[in-house]
């Protein structure tokens, strides 16, 4: 922290941080490690005597090849978003302890991982658990719920421009320029989003961002926060138990079942709108995302076989020309390619849209 500090911070803003708002003395020894996970932000676990937290500052310009800026005012916004989930659901946030807006930091309770494992580690690891996925639809659905046709947090989450640096852009319009001949339908999919409504969004509902909490499931880096259109997040969580299901092989039926049941908890919570128009949005959003993963600026890090990368082009391409009406059969056109016969010289042969009328 000063002087004394057994590792100092990377830089004296932090300390300082720490220091104005009484979470640290003066003279106070302190840890600072580096924590992993994000692209983002930069992430610190401080040990002080007798306590840990953790201190998050965001980065203007994210780690990833391409080149991607974002506006580090979303460290306000993620602030505030969790703010929201904490009134509503406190058991689904850690507990916020002091933030900083015009330095793009904020300071959170430190949960230990023997405790709140990342969802994301367990998956991988093949531990597979559908209920944990019916919880995260629930609480996913129930922060909707709370904060649709809210006014107040329309304007407050008026975050367009750091939705567009963060989502549209590097997942939607990216991915547009990589693939012409599908441009005009994610392009219209950009537009549609973009100019959406309906609840407060928390726009990174990925696995690596889910804790498995003693209560339940603990959501983390909301910086993507924004008053918008719900389905966003239904579809963007789902993706990720799809992808994941071509490399945890051996826990597919149970990683396709927690979609499912995630989309299926999620539903029985919608009641600002026709629950069709909702499933109908996330159906069609679904496979862009899947694109994305494989060919935006931010493609997941575990899909290395060639084969997975153009299984996902193949089944995603040809559900963004025929869309899905409901994320369940989206579930069912990806199973059902995933069952398909290996192609020529070992490679998949996805016919997703074989057995569906339309």
């Amino acid at each position: 922290m000063s002087a004394g500090s057994a590792h100092p911070g990377p830089d004296s803003a932090l300390t300082d941080f720490l220091i104005a708002h009484r979470l640290a003395g003066p003279g106070e020894a302190a840890r600072w490690t580096p924590l992993a996970g994000g692209v983002s932000s930069d992430l610190w676990r401080v040990d002080l005597p007798g306590r840990s937290l953790c201190v998050k500052r965001a980065l203007a310009r994210l780690k990833v090849a391409a080149d991607w800026q974002a506006p580090v005012s979303r460290n306000a916004y993620e602030w505030a978003w969790m703010r929201f989930a904490s009134r509503h659901r406190p058991d689904s946030v850690p507990e916020l302890l002091a933030h900083d807006p015009e330095a793009g930091l904020f300071a959170m309770a430190y949960l230990p991982p023997e405790y709140y494992p990342v969802w994301k580690t367990r998956l991988l690891a093949a531990e597979v658990r559908p209920q944990t996925a019916a919880a995260v639809g629930e609480l996913l659905g129930t922060l909707h719920a709370r904060s649709a046709g809210d006014a107040g947090l329309a304007t407050a989450f008026a975050t367009d421009d750091n939705f567009h640096a963060l989502r549209i852009e590097p997942y939607l319009l990216a991915t547009a320029a990589e693939h012409p001949d599908l441009s005009d339908v994610l392009q219209r999919l950009a537009d549609r989003t973009a100019t959406a409504r309906l609840a407060l969004v928390h726009g990174d509902v990925s696995p690596k961002n889910i804790l498995v909490g003693p209560s339940g499931p603990v959501l983390l880096d909301a910086e993507c926060a924004w008053y918008g259109d719900p389905a966003f997040d239904l579809a963007f969580c789902v993706n990720h138990l799809l992808l994941k299901s071509l490399v945890v092989q051996g826990r597919r039926v149970e990683l396709l079942r927690s979609a499912r049941v995630l989309a299926e908890a999620y539903a029985r919570c919608v009641d600002w709108e026709d629950p069709g128009d909702l499933a109908s949005r996330a159906a069609s959003l679904l496979p862009a995302l899947l694109l994305a993963r494989v060919d935006g600026k931010s493609p997941v890090e575990y899909l290395t076989d060639d084969r997975d990368r153009d299984f996902v082009r193949t089944v995603a391409s040809a559900l963004l020309r025929a869309p899905a009406h409901t994320v369940a059969e989206v579930l069912d056109v990806w199973a059902t390619a995933l069952q398909a016969p290996p192609g020529p010289l070992g490679t998949r042969s996805a016919r997703p849209l074989g057995s569906r009328s339309g």
